[in-house]
């Protein structure tokens, strides 16, 4: 559903709660300006209400939780009906049927679609919980206490996980109480060679960032106690960045030749955002251990560690203290929830024509990038779509996407900016999203620009 064009924005309430935030929140938690942020109240499908009464297009499928849309009847029947009966149960002493229902169900589509046999996991909350499973495993699988991952990655900020999370505004003011266990290596970036790229033809262009990040590679393990190394297929929160198809198959050759583990992130990207049920899909490659997060449980806050038996064996069993547990580990609600999700989004994943909406937005946003415009560098896969915004000298223009952004909020749009520069609009609306919905949205980004004469 369009949005109406909006009048004033936020309204009287929105202003009044964030009077509430100054007052009673930590001022480094959520963004206030005059113009932002405006105050949800309740979201159906691809739409979003404010206090004030307005109604918003989220192009940001809540940080892309809502893969379905919001309030899907199969999903908000299943949590009332858990609810109902059994809101907790005792994570890893006494647990729900629910969780083996969805370890179950994760193990179908991961490990045992790949053809690697039947998989184990770990749940947690977050993001950053997956991770650190992880992250606990290759080290108990290896030996090994530190690993490789990626400039531009982010994998959450509990401290583990910022370990591995390079963007420097969430590390630098804690730098000094974290062990430095993450070596970061160049992030192969088409829009952006960290390598140089130059006037060279694609295919020198290639050769040379492979040979680059090879002898990156050999260089680290020959000197570090290095078990594991972690990616996310495509750099999310990064800047919407997609690596060249030969980055996975030599990180998968390169582990196996030093005896690591290979660890992917799809917490941002799994369950079809990139248009296959994961974006590993697309190279033919398998992990030794995935994360997955976001929208598992259908809003709510459940993630996963997952894989192969041989792999996740490296935890001893358990004598009644578990090593690695949470007050909420396997929650009753939230492994209903997730259930409900994985079979809703299996059953529907060919009607979502994932693919074929990027496309559109691809070129919707492809025709706003002409050589006078701001908008550079448009790239993405299924709807995980970035385009930068930049100066007249190619720069990021932070200040003017952030400027688009707070626009487009009144004209009825919630979008983000993301990258470390904080100049990458990102487009990862919910799956259930319309083409007219996303032709909308860039006739109203074009509108904008030409009103602010940019």
């Amino acid at each position: 559903m369009i949005p109406a064009q909006k009048t004033q924005i936020p309204g009287p309430r929105s202003a009044e709660l964030c009077a509430g935030l100054r007052r009673w929140e930590s001022r480094n938690v959520t963004f206030l300006s005059p113009d932002f942020p405006v105050f949800w109240e309740h979201a159906e499908g691809v739409n979003v209400w404010d206090v004030d009464g307005n109604r918003y297009l989220d192009l940001t499928a809540g940080f892309g939780v809502a893969a379905l849309g919001y309030s899907l009847p199969a999903i908000a029947a299943a949590g009332g009906a858990q609810l109902r009966q059994l809101p907790l149960g005792m994570g890893d002493v006494h647990p729900s049927a629910g969780k083996v229902r969805l370890l179950e169900l994760l193990s179908r589509l991961t490990f045992e679609a790949w053809g690697r046999g039947e998989a184990k996991s770990i749940l947690g909350c977050t993001g950053s919980d997956a991770v650190e499973a992880a992250m606990k495993t290759a080290l108990l699988a290896t030996g090994r206490p530190e690993l490789i991952a990626f400039q531009g990655s982010y994998h959450g900020l509990a401290y583990g996980a910022m370990e591995a999370t390079q963007m420097g505004d969430f590390r630098k003011p804690f730098i000094e109480q974290m062990a430095k266990r993450a070596v970061f290596l160049p992030f192969p970036n088409c829009w952006h060679c960290p390598w140089g790229r130059g006037e060279r033809s694609p295919a020198e262009c290639d050769a040379r960032c492979r040979c680059a990040l090879v002898d990156e590679l050999k260089r680290v393990f020959a000197s570090r106690s290095v078990g594991a190394i972690l990616v996310e297929p495509m750099l999310g929160r990064g800047g919407m960045i997609l690596p060249p198809d030969w980055f996975l198959p030599l990180l998968r050759q390169v582990a196996d030749e030093e005896g690591a583990l290979l660890i992917f992130d799809e917490i941002f990207t799994g369950f079809f955002r990139t248009g296959p049920r994961f974006a590993c899909e697309r190279s033919g490659v398998v992990p030794d251990l995935l994360c997955v997060g976001k929208p598992l449980g259908g809003g709510f806050p459940i993630s996963a560690c997952i894989g192969p038996a041989e792999v996740m064996d490296a935890w001893p069993e358990s004598d009644g203290e578990a090593l690695h547990t949470s007050t909420f580990l396997g929650s009753p609600l939230g492994c209903r929830m997730g259930c409900a999700f994985l079979e809703e989004i299996e059953r529907r994943q060919k009607d979502l024509a994932v693919e074929e909406k990027g496309k559109g937005l691809l070129a919707g946003l492809s025709d706003l990038a002409l050589p006078a415009s701001p908008l550079k560098n448009v790239r993405g896969s299924g709807l995980f779509i970035g385009v930068e915004v930049n100066d007249p000298q190619g720069r990021p223009h932070a200040a003017l996407a952030s400027r688009l952004v707070s626009a487009l909020l009144k004209a009825g749009v919630i979008l983000l900016a993301g990258g470390p520069d904080r100049h990458v609009l990102s487009f990862t609306p919910p799956l259930i999203v319309t083409q007219e919905e996303l032709d909308w949205s860039v006739t109203t980004l074009h509108s904008l620009l030409e009103r602010m004469g940019v």
